[in-house]
């Protein structure tokens, strides 16, 4: 079985819930942005980035997502 570094970093779940393509864009959004903080978390816990810089990552990745989820729903 093949599969790529895509999908063995950043898996995706079954979406759950009301579907519309709003909530389906958002729910994968947000799988992909806890993907990267897994990620960035497991940097800083290995000591590859400082709590600093692993916050400001977060921090930058936050702001991205809540702006994409703005203009998704536009409030």
């Amino acid at each position: 079985m093949a599969t790529n570094k895509e999908d063995f970093i950043y898996p995706q779940r079954p979406f759950r819930g009301e579907f519309t393509p709003e909530n389906l864009l958002l729910d994968a959004n947000l799988q992909e942005f806890a993907g990267r903080v897994g990620i960035i978390c497991a940097l800083e816990n290995s000591g590859k980035l400082s709590p600093l810089d692993a916050y400001e990552q977060i921090k930058v990745l936050w702001h991205q997502l809540e702006t994409y989820r703005k203009h998704l729903f536009e409030e």
